[in-house]
């Protein structure tokens, strides 16, 4: 067993473990909601992550705090009824991606901590990144239109015939923020003269269909950018885009690690830690109002060398050279 199935497979134990009761201090015991996109199996690892940050921070699970976690299993529709559960019961909520929405919705005074957020500003989560004004805070999980144009020339370095690139979007995140973040995309591949070719889809259903409408429209490349949705299918994509034989770029390096051709994008974990201190300072009396949103830092460039060799790709020694990690 290699060492990431490892970890996954203690995280999603862990998190599985029921709670162990009243805190065993004498102290104030408090409560945090933890919601997300995915599944517990697809996303278990990540949420232990932030719980041993916290218990890092002095934070431990059943003593001094209840960690509440809820997972959406990529449905959407779900989300308010998990998100409202959570704001009854709970002192903060962490929530991820499109849970975001709803935790804000379901709440407009408990603090809520953003964790892979993607644009709150024009999604109307808070008024600007320096100064939220409102509940919510957190961290983004992309920077805007300078990762968009990295990951597509990191795409055109490594298949430099592509001309016409899919890109596949999540049709239930917000309008406004899925708008903006489409924008921002296509001018990154006009900026290096792609033409783009925008696939929307809700639920995994309709992954064949999407990538049937890729190919008629003629795409020979793809672009899958973060979304909680895809990150949990993101066997099932590998899967489709090999099959399409589509150059990929992924978001996240657990695409590459499913078999996608190269990730460019943030490190989960390293935000998720960044998200447990936003936690810490809230419970020592901060306000969401005034803790600035911040953005990653850290991104990690992997490439599945398998991928690239069944799609008849030569990885540049310039972009082997940037690599974080190759896949054998």
């Amino acid at each position: 067993m290699d060492r990431r199935a490892f970890i996954t497979m203690v995280g999603v134990s862990i998190i599985s473990t029921p709670l162990a009761g009243e805190a065993q201090s004498t102290g104030k015991v408090y409560r945090i909601g933890y919601l997300t996109v995915p599944s517990r199996e697809t996303a278990g690892a990540v949420a232990n992550t932030f719980k041993l940050a916290l218990r890092d921070l002095g934070w431990i699970d059943g003593q001094n705090i209840v960690i509440d976690f809820r997972f959406a299993d990529s449905d959407l529709d779900r989300l308010p009824h998990l998100a409202a559960e959570l704001a009854l019961t709970n002192d903060v909520i962490v929530a991820g991606a499109s849970a975001v929405v709803a935790a804000k919705s379901a709440t407009p005074k408990k603090p809520i901590v953003m964790l892979f957020a993607i644009d709150p500003v024009a999604s109307g989560l808070v008024a600007s990144l320096a100064r939220p004004g409102g509940n919510v805070t957190g961290l983004t999980v992309t920077v805007g239109r300078e990762i968009y144009g990295k990951q597509l020339q990191l795409l055109k370095d490594v298949a430099p015939r592509i001309s016409r690139v899919a890109i596949l979007m999540n049709a239930g995140s917000p309008s406004d923020a899925r708008a903006a973040r489409e924008q921002e995309i296509e001018t990154a591949a006009h900026a290096l003269r792609l033409q783009r070719q925008v696939v929307a889809i809700r639920d995994p259903g309709e992954l064949d269909n999407a990538f049937a409408a890729m190919k008629a429209a003629r795409c020979d490349a793809l672009f899958v950018p973060v979304d909680g949705l895809f990150y949990q299918h993101r066997t099932q994509l590998a899967s489709l885009a090999a099959k399409s034989r589509f150059p990929a770029m992924w978001g996240h390096r657990e695409h590459a690690e499913a078999g996608g051709l190269m990730s460019y994008g943030t490190d989960l974990d390293d935000l998720v830690r960044r998200a447990a201190t936003y936690v810490d300072k809230i419970l020592r009396g901060a306000q969401p109002a005034e803790l600035p949103v911040e953005q990653p830092t850290k991104f990690d460039l992997v490439i599945n060398l398998k991928t690239a060799k069944a799609l008849g790709l030569t990885i540049p020694q310039s972009v082997r050279l940037r690599a974080d990690q190759m896949i054998e």
